[in-house]
């Protein structure tokens, strides 16, 4: 799941060891940013009637003012947007009453480059300063147009951990963000939460293989993101590989064994 969009889409469980012979993907995880691939993603911001903005990000929209006041996401959140001069703004996102991101962006003087520099909380109130960097794609001035990502930099790389639950059921925690996955690989939905988290989340767990788990991430039913986590055969690596339901931009995370 992105919460920075973030972004993105991440209460440290006991230790997993014992089971890593049967379940290789078991284990505590730390995100290696330099070894994975997050530039398929595509960022577009379009003028609409009203003096407004709509964004349109892995095949879900919304819009919003600049004004300050909170507006609704596709993912739960709120964004209240403010304009800091003709090249710059400020988002701050907000969830479960709570600050859970702030995100600067600023076009560069030609007009071909968007960076994003974001502060995203963690749930011990510690937070990770991260940037993405985007190319020009089309349109223009300002913010309006398409934008690819070229660069990101993350101070804080998020930790999952991965436990099993019995004999058919995995528990994936987000730790940074207290997130939670706890269910079943059958197939079916299961509640997705965490005090950085809005409600309405759930996560669906299948096998695949031996070695492999799919996870699919919904928002009130509707499923957004979709990715399979795979391990490597000496099991000190941990791939996801996976993208929005909606696109064909895919994005692989290459976690190392903590």
């Amino acid at each position: 799941m992105r919460t920075s969009l973030r972004t993105a889409v991440l209460v440290v469980l006991p230790a997993t060891g014992l089971v890593a012979a049967d379940l290789p993907y078991s284990g505590k995880w730390k995100l290696n940013v330099a070894n994975s691939d997050f530039g398929q993603t595509t960022v577009t911001y379009e003028q609409v009637a009203g003096d407004g903005m709509k964004l349109t990000v892995d095949a879900v929209s919304y819009t919003f003012k600049t004004d300050g006041k909170e507006y609704p996401t596709p993912w739960g959140h709120t964004a209240a947007w403010k304009s800091i001069d003709v090249t710059s703004w400020e988002a701050v996102n907000r969830a479960n009453d709570k600050v859970i991101g702030t995100d600067t962006l600023s076009v560069s003087a030609d007009g071909k480059t968007l960076t994003v520099n974001s502060k995203n909380m963690k749930a011990t109130g510690a937070a990770s300063n991260d940037t993405i960097e985007y190319q020009r794609v089309s349109g223009g001035p300002g913010l309006a147009g398409k934008w690819k990502t070229a660069n990101l930099k993350i101070s804080s790389p998020g930790v999952l951990q991965i436990a099993d639950k019995g004999s058919d059921g995995l528990v994936l925690t987000f730790i940074d963000q207290q997130g939670v996955c706890d269910g079943k690989l059958d197939g079916k939905d299961y509640p997705a939460a965490g005090p950085m988290w809005p409600s309405g989340w759930t996560c669906t767990l299948a096998k695949n293989g031996d070695s492999m788990f799919d996870i699919t991430w919904k928002k009130d039913g509707k499923a957004l993101y979709k990715s399979t986590f795979g391990a490597s055969a000496d099991g000190k690596i941990l791939t996801e590989a996976g993208g929005a339901v909606g696109t064909t931009e895919k994005f692989k995370a290459v976690y190392d064994r903590q």
